[in-house]
């Protein structure tokens, strides 16, 4: 029998895997990833952004961060709408990575001010409380390489003009990373399609309350101040304390956030945590 014969059975097996290897591997690399699968609205990246994906990767970031939203109800929640196939055509290599010891950063692109990525790239934990993070202020001191940009845009195909490989002049590192940032999904109208809509009159449940306003300074403090400066009395981003706004239109505010501003919306903290920020901000208020 053929199994009793080792050449013969090494040779079938090799056979077999080979044949599993094409189907799970060599077909699927034909046929996703590729200009057949692209998305319309995902383009090229440029000149500024290829440079900070290439720092993103010397740096080690896709060790703690992935690039990749499952099509599961908690991370559409938390991250925006699934990943797409299409939306990595450009990539080479792709950077989904494993591990998330830092949050997905599918959807970071429009997300956040290019500020605040500035600020957390430098001192993390002055952004995100918390977090384990190291500092990257060192970014501010390496510079672009423009030629060296220009010659990996010409290996990849990506379209450039040399008005875009000039402005790379005087560009750091750090400049090149927040640029990459910044466009990370952000070629997807993801955001429209997820907002909520809120129906009805929406009524404090928490007014008035001393202890809800104890614990929205706690919730505003982890989550706004980093923005707004402590105490709402701004930062790199508005000063809260006269704005005099109706509760109803704050809870809107922070709950779907202001996209032109690049405000994140928070919706994911849960309407009683959004009210106590609410209840916080109106306690603190200063008369017209």
């Amino acid at each position: 029998m053929w199994e009793r014969n080792p050449v013969i059975f090494l040779l079938l097996a090799t056979a077999v895997i080979m044949v599993g290897t094409i189907v799970t591997m060599v077909l699927p690399f034909a046929y996703v990833n590729t200009e057949r699968d692209a998305i319309a609205s995902v383009v090229p990246y440029s000149a500024l952004e290829l440079a900070g994906r290439d720092v993103y990767i010397k740096e080690g970031c896709n060790n703690c961060h992935t690039q990749t939203v499952r099509p599961l109800v908690a991370e559409v929640i938390r991250y925006g709408d699934y990943s797409k196939s299409g939306e990595f055509v450009h990539d080479r290599p792709h950077l989904w990575g494993s591990r998330r010891t830092g949050p997905d950063l599918a959807r970071i692109g429009g997300n956040y001010p290019d500020q605040w990525h500035y600020d957390h790239m430098r001192e993390p934990a002055a952004m995100a409380p918390g977090t384990n993070m190291p500092p990257y202020d060192f970014l501010d001191n390496r510079d672009v390489d423009p030629e060296l940009t220009r010659r990996k845009m010409e290996v990849l195909g990506f379209p450039y003009s040399d008005e875009e490989i000039q402005a790379l002049a005087g560009k750091t590192d750090m400049d090149a990373m927040v640029a990459y940032l910044q466009k990370l999904g952000s070629d997807i109208p993801w955001r429209e399609q997820q907002r909520v809509t809120l129906v009805g009159e929406l009524v404090n449940p928490f007014a008035g309350d001393p202890a809800a306003i104890v614990e929205g300074r706690e919730l505003y403090e982890r989550n706004c101040a980093a923005c707004h400066g402590s105490g709402l009395s701004g930062g790199f981003a508005a000063d809260l304390t006269a704005l005099n706004y109706p509760e109803e239109i704050f809870f809107r505010i922070i709950h779907d956030g202001i996209q032109p501003l690049r405000m994140p919306g928070f919706a994911t903290l849960g309407n009683e945590r959004l009210w106590k920020i609410v209840s916080y901000m109106d306690s603190e208020q200063v008369a017209p």
